[in-house]
């Protein structure tokens, strides 16, 4: 049995497999065999190619750079701060004209604030107190405002206090306004310049309209029929997120601005335009949970006629805006085309691999074309060595 065994090996090891092509008169396999032909070619063609454009060289490496504009004014009149104008310069953060930047729609003022001691906020509370042992000398009040003084400060004839501190007093007591104090924002404009560039086409291009007419800007308003004009009113740009002005200039928010360009350098350059979204970032709770909004501290400083320095601390709610910026750019190359029709021919072979398999394992007679396409041919005469083949086409029908 080994013998025979290892004969049989050797013997296969010099045997040579040539194609046979037999044509298949079967209807349902050559129906199966165009279906998929007609598949892989549409395939190929409105997909790979119409679609996904997969002829060019693509280029997503975009350089881009934002400038950010804000104007708007509006007219305040509160306790803190007495009548008021506020202008670009007061409720914008950096003003410097980032892709991020910040817009004050809300404020706390505590003003004449000076370092001394006073009673910390009854809100904080680690801060309570019953004795000065409560309160010891030298440490800090964690989410507080100040350190202890070693004193426990008690209104009236109740037993319950708050420690004395060292710090900015008075400290901050209120509660955010009900309505926000720069309601009117909603009317400022944001100018939003963008440039961009592929460097592997060396290909660039503005968001804004290349034209002399210098009043062009001041005028016009982004739209449909003017995305050439990057104006936009912030009232606008909220309500695009779904979201209501008032309601996030209580609170604040953060809100992205994402300027897409998808070019196809085939087509001419007027053709390769920017396409904006606009979207909420920041999570929208129902109701007034405290992690809705956006907020952050700052203080504006002074001394008095003595030298004495003071300050006014304001805590701002506002909208912040994110400007992203992303893009593609794809330009024909005959490389990419002739890798894509080399795949699409190699699909064709799969799509007759297939029909291979149906037609000579899965149908009734299955059999009859298999033997018809395996034929094992030996030589006729001992030591002859060769092999005589009429036919290499033959069609049969079942």
């Amino acid at each position: 049995m080994g013998q025979a065994g290892c004969k049989r090996l050797s013997q296969a090891l010099f045997d040579y497999k040539t194609e046979k092509y037999v044509i298949a008169k079967n209807k349902k396999v050559g129906l199966l065999y165009r279906l998929l032909q007609v598949s892989i070619l549409t395939y190929l063609v409105v997909w790979v190619f119409l679609v996904k454009k997969s002829y060019q060289d693509i280029d997503t490496s975009l350089q881009s750079s934002i400038i950010t504009k804000v104007k708007g004014v509006t007219f305040t009149n509160t306790s803190e701060m007495g009548e008021r104008l506020w202008d670009v310069a007061d409720y914008v953060i950096p003003p410097q004209g980032e892709n991020i930047f910040f817009v004050i729609t809300n404020l706390i003022v505590t003003p004449h604030q000076r370092q001394e001691t006073c009673a910390e906020s009854e809100s904080i509370p680690n801060a309570a107190c019953y004795k000065d042992s409560d309160c010891p000398p030298g440490e800090p009040v964690m989410t507080g405002n100040g350190v202890r003084t070693g004193r426990c400060l008690q209104s009236g004839n109740m037993q319950r206090g708050t420690c004395e501190i060292f710090a900015w007093c008075p400290v901050e007591t209120k509660s955010r306004p009900e309505k926000p104090l720069l309601g009117k924002a909603e009317d400022f404009t944001i100018y939003i310049k963008n440039f961009i560039r592929f460097p592997k086409f060396n290909f660039s291009k503005t968001n804004v309209l290349d034209t002399k007419d210098r009043d062009f800007l001041k005028s016009c308003r982004f739209g449909p029929k003017n995305p050439y004009c990057p104006i936009f009113r912030l009232g606008s740009v909220v309500s695009w997120t779904g979201s209501n002005f008032q309601e996030i200039a209580l609170q604040g928010g953060v809100i992205g601005i994402q300027i897409e360009w998808d070019c196809d350098l085939d087509k001419a350059p007027s053709e390769c335009n920017p396409r904006y979204h606009f979207s909420r970032l920041d999570s929208r709770i129902p109701g007034n949970s405290v992690s809705s909004g956006y907020n952050f501290r700052f203080a504006k400083y002074y001394r008095d006629e003595a030298g004495v320095e003071f300050r006014t601390l304001m805590k701002a709610y506002g909208i912040r805006f994110d400007v992203m910026v992303n893009g593609r750019a794809g330009k024909f190359n005959i490389i990419p085309t002739i890798i894509n029709v080399a795949s699409g021919v190699a699909l064709m072979g799969v799509g007759s691999f297939f029909c291979d398999l149906v037609l000579i394992y899965f149908i009734k007679k299955s059999h009859f074309y298999r033997n018809k396409k395996y034929e094992e041919a030996r030589s006729g005469h001992q030591g002859n060595g060769k092999v005589n083949v009429e036919r290499d086409l033959q069609t049969v029908e079942a």
